[in-house]
C-alpha cells in the first residue's frame, strides 16, 4: 500500500472516530403542579401526570394544558429559550465534537386554582349579554345587506 493512501485512510478513520465518539445534548423538561397529580398535555399530546419529565428536541413556544378534578383547567403558553450552545456555530461543537454529554434541564411549576362554579346571577347576566350581542349582530347584518332586510 502506498504511503499517501495509508495516510488518507488513517485521517478518514480519525475523523470517523472523532465524530462518532462526540458528545450529544440531552434535553429534559419537568412539569410540576401544585397540587400534584394533574394530567399534563404538552402541545396537544398528553405526557403524563405531574410531576412529569419528558425529553424534547427543540426550543420555542410550548402550549400547555393542565387538568385536575376539582380545579380550574389551566391553558397557557410558555417559552423555552435555548442556551448559547444551541446556537450556530456552537451547536456543531455541542452536538458532534464535545467529548462528553451535555444535559439541559428545565423545571416549570404551575399552581392550580380550585374550581368554583359560577353563581346563578352571573350565568343570567352572561346569557343576557350574549343575547344582546346576537340581536345587534343580526341587525347589523340585515342593515349591510338590503336584499335580506325585508325577509324574516
Amino acid at each position: 500500500m502506498d504511503i499517501k493512501r495509508f495516510v488518507l485512510l488513517r485521517a478518514a478513520l480519525l475523523v470517523f472516530l472523532v465524530v462518532s465518539a462526540g458528545g450529544c445534548v440531552n434535553r429534559k423538561l419537568t412539569i410540576n403542579t401544585e397540587p400534584q397529580g394533574a394530567i399534563v398535555v404538552l402541545n396537544d399530546e398528553e405526557i403524563g401526570v405531574s410531576p412529569v419529565t419528558v425529553g424534547f428536541s427543540w426550543y420555542g413556544d410550548y402550549k400547555i394544558r393542565i387538568e385536575k378534578q376539582g380545579f380550574e383547567t389551566l391553558s397557557t403558553h410558555r417559552m423555552l429559550k435555548g442556551p448559547t450552545h444551541d446556537h450556530f456555530p456552537f451547536d456543531f461543537f455541542a452536538e458532534v465534537l464535545w467529548p462528553g454529554q451535555i444535559t439541559d434541564e428545565y423545571d416549570w411549576t404551575f399552581e392550580l386554582e380550585p374550581y368554583s362554579p359560577p353563581q346563578r346571577a352571573e350565568l343570567i347576566r352572561s346569557a343576557e349579554q350574549m343575547r344582546e350581542r346576537t340581536i345587534e349582530a343580526i341587525a347589523a347584518a340585515k342593515a349591510s345587506n338590503p336584499e335580506t332586510a325585508g325577509k324574516d
